[in-house]
């Protein structure tokens, strides 16, 4: 099969009228884009299909990646009934009327999979309703989710379904959509390369969104290639990229996230200002700012936290529009400082090894003894206070006795790190040295 949309036939006045991501919407899981960890050969859905035995299942990802594509294909492939609901508009009567019509069209042979659109809005007592249909097998449920569902959903409703994780589409997944929409219109994509890879990175992984702005391009009546001004310009009249409460609030932050990290500080500025132009409140910019510093920064810039926190502080006191010059002064810096996570990565694999070992005891020498008994048991016995070193560095073991030492931080040779590394270095034959002197 193709990896096109290939039309065959001049599409009808009815089909025109479809948007584009509706009319390029997949037909089969091979023509899905980006989730071929779920739709190749040997691959859970695929497997799914193909075996004829359908179970519900939670599907955890992005906006635009493809979640109710897949439902779609999986009911149509099984010959499945396909219901949809969006947890936003529906509630327990919606449910009830759904499953009781799953019922009788299940007396007559033929099963529901029912799709549940932004399944983690419902609370408690609308995800405890579908338990018996579940375990019933009255229907299947597919439900769709943007937010964990491990923190979401209800334990017994997760128990009852596979989780899948669906992936943002990355460069040659948007590529192939852009093909797409180019051989089912037909004709080339009137844009600059430079406004090929703006328009990617504006839509930050949403396969839905590209096509939207596609759809506005192609709707342009220009016959010359449209450059990055001008496609910023027929974008923002069309069609507003930023909502605080929808996917453009998402797709922003994303983008001045990955300018900061990319140290592109006029990158980052013009995300900032984009955001403040639509409404955002700049404490949310101040907050994850603040988490840019300990992710991206770390320690190859100790300065780039307090920055970000005496530039919050400031904008608290002085209000809008002053305190914003603050934030973008904060910002500039954390763009233009070394970058390092460091730290980041540090935390993750110490807390994998906390999680292995998490019942095993500190060793006896470094726990304190404020009972006679814990001094009979050995406890703070043999411990070395550092200060009281000639090199303020005793090299004594601080991991359980039966944990091999550990690495987890490991500095980056950018910045303040390659002082740390330094210490290390020296702690670390300092260490060496006095484990091998005899006792």
């Amino acid at each position: 099969m193709s990896s096109l949309f290939e039309p065959s036939n001049q599409p009808t006045e009815r089909e025109a009228l479809r948007p584009l991501p509706d009319r390029l919407r997949p037909q089969e899981l091979s023509e899905v884009a980006g989730q071929e960890h779920l739709t190749a050969a040997g691959m859970p859905l695929r497997r799914m299909v193909e075996s004829g035995k359908v179970s519900s299942m939670i599907l955890w990802g992005p906006p635009g990646c493809g979640k109710t594509t897949l439902a779609r294909i999986v009911a149509e492939s099984s010959a499945l009934h396909f219901e949809q609901l969006s947890a936003v508009f529906s509630g327990v009567k919606e449910l009830k009327s759904v499953f009781e019509t799953a019922r009788l069209r299940r007396q007559e042979g033929k099963q529901t999979l029912l799709f549940v659109d932004e399944i983690h809005r419902f609370m408690k007592s609308q995800q405890d309703a579908f338990l018996p249909v579940l375990e019933d097998g009255t229907l299947v449920l597919f439900g769709a989710t943007t937010e964990n569902p491990s923190f979401e959903l209800n334990a017994a409703l997760l128990s009852r379904c596979q989780v899948l994780v669906l992936k943002r589409l990355n460069e040659d997944a948007l590529d192939l959509l852009l093909q797409r929409a180019e051989a089912a219109e037909k004709r080339k994509l009137p844009v600059t390369k430079e406004a090929r890879a703006l328009l990617k990175t504006l839509a930050d992984g949403d396969g839905r969104y590209a096509l939207s702005m596609v759809e506005q391009i192609f709707a342009t009546q220009s016959g010359e290639e449209i450059g990055t001004e001008q496609f910023m310009t027929l974008v923002q009249k069309r069609a507003p990229l930023y909502d605080k409460s929808d996917d453009g609030h998402y797709n922003l932050i994303s983008a001045l996230h990955k300018s900061v990290r990319g140290s592109d500080p006029d990158a980052s500025l013009y995300w900032f200002a984009r955001m403040l132009a639509g409404g955002e409140d700049p404490r949310f910019v101040a907050r994850r700012m603040t988490r840019m510093a300990s992710e991206d920064i770390g320690l190859a810039d100790p300065q780039a936290l307090p920055q970000c926190i005496a530039a919050w502080e400031a904008y608290e006191r002085l209000g809008s529009p002053e305190g914003e010059l603050a934030l973008a002064q904060a910002l500039v810096y954390l763009a233009t400082a070394p970058k390092s996570n460091a730290a980041y990565r540090a935390l993750g694999a110490a807390q994998k090894a906390a999680q292995k070992t998490g019942s095993m005891m500190p060793p006896k020498h470094i726990l304190n003894a404020p009972t006679k008994l814990m001094k009979e048991e050995g406890y703070s016995d043999g411990y070395v206070y550092d200060p009281d070193t000639p090199e303020g560095f005793s090299g004594q073991n601080y991991f359980p006795d039966g944990l091999q030492r550990q690495t987890f931080y490991q500095p980056a040779q950018r910045g303040f790190e390659r002082e740390i590394q330094k210490r290390l270095d020296y702690w670390s034959k300092l260490r060496r040295k006095k484990n091998s002197s005899p006792k």
